[in-house]
């Protein structure tokens, strides 16, 4: 079977304290080669990275916008030791929430403004979080976006005129998990539809929202089979395509170089 990538989990998590082992194992055996754990803020990117260097994962450096209130001063700087590891393959995730809003907008902003100009000197990808902010976030990225650069819209869950701006506005990845399998899901399932396999690529957001037939229980790497069976069957398509297919576009979208 052609390898798959878990383009959005948080191995480092404490969730996965008790048998970090195993979960890297079944993640394996799964056929899941490869795996990028995310950071949210600068302990957890720590965390990230130590993790990366234990079980051979890639990582990303990031602040969440529910962090943004506690970001430092001068978040480049900060950043700096982690865009020299070479496991580093992203900026992120960072982002808009006014769901939450467990960070003032302003400071969500300019947070996610100072994310996307040091992914853009860096030549890295972006990971973005979203969530009901879509004005405020497309109208930084007009202003911040630069040709070439490039990014994915983790744990999409607009709808198809959203995802039609990302894909063919500023050529964004739908990052999709575990969620389009939810039977309140037809949004995102109506917009996977609509803008196909070339722009999707599969994530688990473990230990958060576990795909049926998983629902409920902590998620992990090896349930984005699941995912992508699911996928399979929504866009009519043989399973080892969208395995292959996906796995093709995170490696480009990362520069990843994962046998398969």
């Amino acid at each position: 079977m052609p390898a798959l990538i878990d383009t959005h989990a948080h191995i480092h998590d404490k969730a996965f304290d008790p048998d970090r082992d195993a979960v890297v194992e079944r993640m394996r055996s799964a056929g899941v080669t490869a795996a990028i754990t995310v950071g949210c803020d600068l302990a957890d990117t720590e965390r990230a990275f130590e993790t990366g260097e234990r079980y051979d994962l890639r990582a990303t450096a990031g602040i969440h916008p529910h962090e943004a209130k506690s970001a430092p001063a001068d978040i480049r700087a900060a950043f700096a030791p982690f865009l020299k590891n070479e496991r580093i393959v992203a900026i992120g995730e960072t982002g808009l929430d006014y769901y939450y809003d467990n960070s003032p907008r302003d400071a969500q902003q300019r947070v996610l403004r100072e994310q996307i100009a040091i992914a853009r000197d860096a030549d890295l990808p972006l990971v973005f979080h979203h969530r009901d902010a879509f004005e405020d976030f497309t109208a930084i990225l007009r202003e911040e976006w630069r040709p070439g650069m490039r990014g994915v819209v983790h744990c999409f869950t607009g709808d198809t005129a959203q995802a039609r701006t990302y894909v063919d506005e500023f050529g964004l990845y739908l990052g999709i998990g575990g969620i389009v399998t939810f039977k309140t899901a037809q949004p995102i399932r109506d917009a996977v539809v609509a803008t196909g396999i070339e722009h999707v690529i599969l994530e688990t957001d473990c230990p958060y929202l576990a795909p049926i037939p998983h629902r409920g229980e902590r998620n992990e790497p090896s349930f984005i089979v699941d995912t992508a069976k699911y996928v399979a069957g929504l866009l009519q398509l043989p399973f080892d395509d969208i395995v292959s297919r996906t796995t093709e576009n995170a490696k480009q979208l990362f520069g990843l170089a994962v046998s398969s």
